[in-house]
């Protein structure tokens, strides 16, 4: 069966004012329909860029991207991106006409069509008593669920996001992940999510790639993520190997 998403042999690279940056080298995965897909990596491993790259925004120095089996050569719709930025919104429109703009602005529907399938969106991350309400006036976990449901509401092919709970205080992250959680287990979206924490990659995802320090190549794939539980121990047993993997020296000189 053909993959959702096929990453083939991707290098990336970027120039600075006095070097070129080589930020991911010879990376390949897939990732199948209403998979959880976390890259997980330290710091400057090329995660973000990787993802970016997913989305159209940078393209491969080497290597190809193919989203049902088409190059990605440009961002397209079917590609929804969710950033760790609390300042992602429009600031002068509304939670319900951020939300709205994407699906106007695609000319997918009418302007009634977006609001109720904006609405029905907004309900599902729970903050229907704000839809009339401005950014500024949000807390930042707000702010990250309005994103998720503007992102969700193109019922795009793959929902890319960022670090999007990064930013967060310690109970607020843990409740937008639980958030996110049960939205997942309501849809089935496909998501593809990037984190450098172990414990938020074993928490939200299905499978997990492990990439190295800069250059980021892959180092390992987690998968049956979800069958380890925090009760039984099993989580904590994950998270100790996946450190190791993640740390263990592999003849690249990380």
């Amino acid at each position: 069966m053909q993959p959702l998403l096929d990453v083939s042999g991707v290098t990336l690279r970027y120039k600075t004012p006095s070097v070129l940056v080589t930020a991911t080298e010879r990376v390949s995965f897939e990732v199948n329909t209403s998979d959880r897909f976390v890259l997980l990596g330290p710091s400057g491993c090329g995660k973000s860029t990787l993802l970016k790259a997913v989305g159209g925004y940078l393209h491969p120095s080497e290597g190809e991207i193919r989203i049902k089996g088409r190059k990605v050569t440009e961002p397209g719709a079917d590609r929804m991106m969710v950033f760790q930025e609390f300042d992602q919104l429009l600031p002068w429109k509304t939670v319900l006409d951020n939300v709205m703009f994407p699906l106007l602005n695609a000319r997918k529907m009418g302007r009634s069509e977006a609001r109720d399938r904006a609405a029905a969106y907004i309900e599902k991350v729970g903050l229907t008593r704000a839809m009339n309400s401005y950014p500024h006036t949000l807390s930042g976990g707000m702010k990250q669920r309005v994103a998720i449901a503007r992102g969700m509401a193109m019922e795009p092919d793959i929902l890319l996001m960022d670090e999007p709970f990064a930013a967060l205080d310690a109970l607020t992250r843990r409740t937008c992940q639980d958030e996110l959680l049960q939205l997942w287990e309501e849809t089935r979206f496909t998501v593809m999510f990037v984190t450098h924490s172990i414990a938020e990659a074993i928490k939200i995802g299905n499978r997990i790639l492990l990439l190295s320090p800069h250059p980021g190549r892959v180092k390992a794939e987690v998968v049956d993520v979800e069958h380890a539980s925090p009760t039984d121990g099993s989580a904590g047993r994950l998270e100790r190997e996946i450190h190791e993997l993640l740390f263990a020296q592999d003849g690249h000189g990380e």
